[in-house]
């Protein structure tokens, strides 16, 4: 900086850098790069979904349009979230929103300032943290504990324990990045009651709530509430329809919340690209089948990368119940970053170190094994020589 720069707001100078793109700089050129470090899979969009995108275009459908989503979209989140959770949500609940992540940060926007903090289940996503301090609000993590058998649990007194009069959320992500930690119903039960007799908002990030393995979807509190409960459910249509390059999202909330963050689409990005809100109504039309396939693949791919895992004395690991990750303890790994680097350098596999999701991440590695079963072997062949 010169000494005639202006300066920044404080809270964005002292954004934290992302220890996963630290590694991704790290190993991106190595020649035989396994890269497992993003929360992606190796299926490409399916072609339904692409036609629909080129016949959107095609028809000159590019041209600005109603900030909330084009109403054919908003009336297909309306009828695909009904179904699924077997209440109705109008159309006046949706808004539609160019990508997941600007939905989470219209909705911290919407909640806390400076002087108030928004709880949040840790380890987690980082990004859910940082769109907090951006707000100039304090991000209050509240650790998972361990398990003896690698899961995790949620101490649900610790949750409430953590907010106080300044607190203006409690943020849940369920299935959950980077554990894949899943939210029983009787615990969304019990903050969503907390929550009305506090006047707090339950934020849900549902991204990952097709991508399970014991049951059809996570559980949800749009189960459970009512149109005017604090509620506000977060999705993406990045995971289960295999479109993270597209960068389309939608939010649920009470009707006269998405009035106002109607307005925060229109001043942060005016809105997602019309024709890519096309592709997403063929997505929710046409793509059970799509859903079906990629969980199916999931699993076996959970599977063989648990059991790999396992045969390492070292590697610390459960079976998760929902998204695609393999969170892993690991004995003696000391700076989980600099170990990142060193394992991509050596083997040319990519993982995110654990602290790259909280310091509640500390001693472990997180492994997206949303790929080939191919792959997936070949990386364990790789890994074993520093895991074992």
């Amino acid at each position: 900086m010169t000494e005639h720069a202006a300066p920044l707001r404080k809270e964005i100078e002292d954004l934290a850098v992302s220890q996963i793109a630290e590694v991704f700089y790290a190993g991106r050129d190595h020649p035989r790069l396994l890269p497992f470090w993003f929360g992606e899979g190796d299926t490409p969009t399916p072609d339904f979904v692409k036609r629909a995108a080129i016949d959107a275009i095609q028809a000159d459908r590019v041209f600005y349009v109603d900030d909330r989503g084009i109403p054919p979209l908003r009336e297909a989140i309306s009828r695909y979230v009904s179904g699924l959770h077997g209440q109705p949500i109008g159309i006046d609940r949706v808004q539609v929103t160019p990508s997941g992540m600007a939905a989470v940060m219209m909705t911290m926007q919407a909640i806390s300032g400076p002087g108030d903090n928004v709880a949040y289940i840790a380890p987690v996503w980082p990004n859910i943290v940082e769109t907090v301090r951006i707000c100039g609000a304090t991000p209050r993590p509240v650790a998972l504990d361990a398990t003896p058998d690698g899961g995790w649990r949620l101490d649900l007194q610790k949750l409430f324990d953590s907010c106080d009069d300044r607190t203006r959320g409690i943020f849940v992500a369920s299935p959950g990045n980077p554990t894949g930690w899943m939210m029983s119903l009787d615990e969304l039960r019990a903050v969503l009651e907390f929550c009305r007799r506090r006047r707090i908002w339950l934020i849900i990030d549902a991204v990952y709530e097709r991508l399970t393995y014991d049951c059809d979807r996570a559980p949800s509190p749009l189960d459970i509430a009512g149109p005017e409960d604090p509620v506000i459910s977060l999705n993406s249509f990045s995971k289960a329809w295999a479109m993270t390059g597209w960068r389309l999202g939608w939010v649920i909330a009470p009707a006269w919340v998405n009035l106002n963050l109607r307005k925060l689409n229109q001043y942060n990005t005016s809105g997602a690209a019309t024709f890519v809100q096309w592709a997403g109504i063929a997505a929710l039309e046409q793509g059970e089948p799509f859903i079906a396939e990629t969980r199916a693949r999931l699993h076996r791919a959970r599977d063989l990368v648990i059991q790999g895992l396992s045969r390492f004395p070292r590697v610390h690991v459960a079976p998760p119940p929902g998204a695609f990750y393999a969170f892993m303890r690991v004995d003696g790994l000391g700076n989980g970053l600099a170990f990142a680097k060193d394992l991509v350098a050596r083997t040319g596999v990519g993982l995110a170190p654990g602290t790259a999701f909280g310091p509640e991440g500390e001693g472990y590695l997180r492994f997206c094994y949303a790929s080939s079963e191919q792959r997936l072997s070949d990386a364990l062949a790789r890994m074993e020589p520093m895991l074992r």
